[in-house]
């Protein structure tokens, strides 16, 4: 099997097989448990580009951690990616030890600061995970994250948040990421925000999108209706994109509601839309979406675009700025 990165990271290519590692324990001072993660690798290939992949919540126990979203984390590890899954400390996993721990229960500063702490220490992981040392690209680093942790992600490409609790703007950029993928991410605050989920989680709504200025691709379905936090409709999902400066990448999945077609988990029972041709069509779409803004000139990107988007059964629409 060739191992040239073009191969692998080919959204089309056949896939690879996929070697999957966890827990890798990172200690971080202060943090009230340990940093775990899982590391998925195509057993073949070297310069692989990163993915840091941040979870949501969900009724599920373990699909919020480094357990879940396998449906997407197989097809990128198949096709070229590390992928590396933390479990942040707002876990189902966790919940019995850290339900009094500092900045509970949203822990929406500690979710940013593990992709961080993941970046810092990149050595310890490629000597802790078999057969990975020295088959990194740290050049090339992005970040995905699904409803909570799409808010997560625009945290790390630039959006800033103003902290509840002191009235502060803070910004938690990571340079070294380079693009996101924001899958069914939280939408702007103010009047909008006016769902029995608004009090509870009022972080959700001090989000700025206006200094995200990272390359990304927001995907929101377009039956996303989450009127626990407003009544705006599933255009709400849509301002990651309709807020921030470009360049932005807009994929709107039809028929697609918070699940994205049940992206958290294969077989997942809450998952509302389940659908294996539209998170097929997702991972496929995010894979080229991905080499291709890490790999200037690559036109993986236009051609699954095409694939996805046109024909008599198109699974989406996708808008540009």
């Amino acid at each position: 099997m060739s191992t040239s990165l073009a191969t692998h990271a080919d959204a089309s290519a056949a896939p690879a097989p996929v070697l999957s590692f966890s827990p890798v324990v990172l200690p971080v001072p202060g943090r009230p448990v340990d940093l775990q993660v899982r590391v998925s690798v195509p057993a073949t290939g070297t310069g692989l580009p990163v993915i840091l992949l941040s979870h949501g919540h969900g009724p599920s126990n373990n699909l919020s951690s480094l357990n879940g979203y396998a449906p997407l984390v197989d097809f990128w590890a198949a096709h070229g990616f590390a992928v590396i899954q933390p479990t942040h400390l707002t876990s189902r996993t966790l919940s019995h030890l850290v339900a009094d721990a500092p900045g509970a229960p949203d822990f929406w500063r500690s979710r940013a600061e593990d992709m961080t702490h993941i970046l810092d220490r990149l050595d310890v992981i490629e000597r802790t995970v078999p057969q990975l040392a020295g088959r990194i690209d740290r050049t090339k680093v992005a970040v995905a994250g699904h409803s909570l942790g799409g808010f997560t992600a625009a945290l790390l490409l630039g959006a800033g948040v103003r902290d509840p609790d002191t009235g502060n703007v803070v910004h938690l950029v990571d340079p070294r990421i380079r693009a996101g993928v924001l899958l069914a991410a939280p939408g702007r605050g103010g009047d909008v925000l006016n769902g029995p989920m608004a009090e509870r989680m009022p972080v959700i709504g001090a989000v700025d999108f206006s200094t995200m200025t990272a390359p990304a691709l927001v995907v929101a379905g377009d039956k996303d209706d989450s009127r626990h936090f407003t009544d705006m409709g599933p255009d709400w999902h849509a301002d990651p994109y309709t807020l921030a400066p470009g360049p932005k990448t807009l994929f709107t999945l039809f028929d697609a509601e918070h699940g994205l077609g049940g992206i958290a988990g294969y077989d997942a029972a809450e998952t509302t839309d389940e659908n294996p041709e539209r998170v097929a069509a997702l991972a496929r779409l995010t894979a080229a979406y991905l080499h291709t803004q890490l790999h200037p000139g690559a036109h993986t990107w236009q051609t699954v675009c095409e694939e996805v988007t046109a024909g008599p059964a198109p699974m989406g629409r996708v808008e540009f700025k």
